[in-house]
């Protein structure tokens, strides 16, 4: 990584450590993060399911497509996520108890959310600080229109680091 310099400051200029570069020398990676946009991370296909649907429904699907969530939405807008961890920490030892019941009731409701316009490096950022495996993708019209999981990102990141051998 290219060393970066600051301008010196004037007394009493507030200085923006990350803003105030004369120059800022950037490798195509770091260019990448902050100036693409989270679609450029394969964002499709996802799995949508509305909020009625049973869990044993949303449980049989996800294990049937070998994914880790489903996204719960109602007129494409975006209400909640059942996530593996979901069914472990709410589902698993009630299974049959709550097979029936409305995903609704075991959703993680009103999910975190990158839009797509949002750079790579948010959502990488989401995903490490909050501890989140999947992040929705909305439009500006707030409707759903991809994921983003810990495969995709790795694939994406893939693309800037030679392969070692």
């Amino acid at each position: 990584m290219a060393k970066r310099t600051r301008r010196p400051a004037e007394e009493g200029e507030f200085q923006d450590p990350l803003k105030n570069y004369d120059s800022i020398d950037t490798d195509e990676f770091e260019i990448a993060l902050r100036e693409q946009h989270v679609t450029d991370i394969e964002t499709k296909p996802f799995i949508t399911m509305p909020p009625d649907s049973s869990i044993g429904d949303v449980v049989t699907k996800m294990a049937e497509m070998g994914i880790g969530c489903v996204l719960v939405t109602e007129n494409d807008r975006l209400v909640g996520i059942f996530t593996q961890r979901d069914l472990l920490m709410k589902v698993v030892e009630q299974y049959e108890q709550v097979k029936d019941k409305p995903v609704s009731e075991m959703m993680s409701p009103d999910p975190v959310a990158v839009h797509e316009i949002d750079s790579p490096a948010a959502a990488i950022n989401l995903m490490a600080v909050s501890g989140f495996r999947h992040i929705p993708v909305l439009d500006v019209d707030e409707c759903v229109t991809g994921l983003v999981g810990p495969r995709r990102t790795t694939k994406y990141l893939q693309k800037y680091f030679p392969a070692v051998s």
